[in-house]
């Protein structure tokens, strides 16, 4: 049996954990998984107001879990991202839509299924959101209202995984945000770590664009923002 590939996985915990099961169905054997969340989710008080709502805007899966974890209504259409946002709704009850891009997907999909007027729409973020959502459908005509509910701060990886990421034992490093990928580059830079032996895979451009000059030997994108896309594109490294 070839030997397993290193492969660190820098979302939030939670989320690595789901990732790597996922894969490990999809590439039986195929990687050793390290986790090396570059963030972490705190959530911030407060309850989403929703008189006026017609709509939810939902550009993470950790927007999904802190408004569901919140407030029990369901009954709001939900318009997401991605897949796996979309997919992380559905799970939480809510009846949801993919864009399956960035945040101009996600303004042109809600510009094609509604009409200004219907009520307002909730912007379901974190305190750290990529691009500008809200501005793009202000400009289509419709009302945006912005739900910080959640933090992304900054974290340490753990021991394993900075011994990987310092001593070139990293062959490949998943990054599926922006803000990951620019925390992931700035730590490499300061750090000297070295990646001229590894290869980054990004669920999207925003992703890859986030890492900058990291030194990494080669980078590949996801075709697709989605769950499968990431797992399709590690199968090729």
């Amino acid at each position: 049996m070839p030997q397993r590939r290193t492969l660190l996985l820098t979302r939030p915990e939670a989320q690595s954990a789901e990732f790597a099961a996922a894969l490990e169905v999809a590439l039986p054997g195929r990687f050793r998984v390290v986790a090396a969340p570059m963030i972490e989710i705190v959530a911030l008080p407060g309850t989403p107001d929703l008189v006026g709502v017609g709509g939810l805007l939902f550009t993470s899966a950790n927007g999904v879990a802190q408004f569901a974890d919140r407030i029990a209504r369901r009954d709001l259409p939900a318009y997401c991202v991605g897949a796996m946002t979309a997919a992380a709704a559905r799970a939480a009850g809510f009846e949801a839509a993919s864009a399956g891009g960035d945040v101009a997907a996600l303004a042109a999909l809600v510009a094609a299924r509604r009409r200004p007027g219907g009520g307002a729409l909730l912007h379901v973020r974190g305190r750290h959101a990529a691009g500008d959502l809200a501005g793009r459908l202000a400009a289509a005509g419709f009302e945006v209202r912005a739900a910080e509910i959640y933090d992304q701060r900054q974290r340490v990886p753990g021991d394993e995984a900075l011994a990987l990421l310092q001593g070139a034992g990293a062959e490949a490093v998943a990054v599926f945000s922006p803000r990951s990928a620019r925390i992931l580059a700035q730590a490499a830079r300061d750090g000297g770590w070295h990646l001229a032996g590894t290869t980054s895979v990004a669920l999207s451009a925003a992703a890859d664009a986030g890492l900058g000059e990291a030194g990494f030997a080669r980078r590949m994108v996801a075709a697709t923002p989605t769950r499968e896309g990431m797992i399709a594109a590690l199968a090729e490294i």
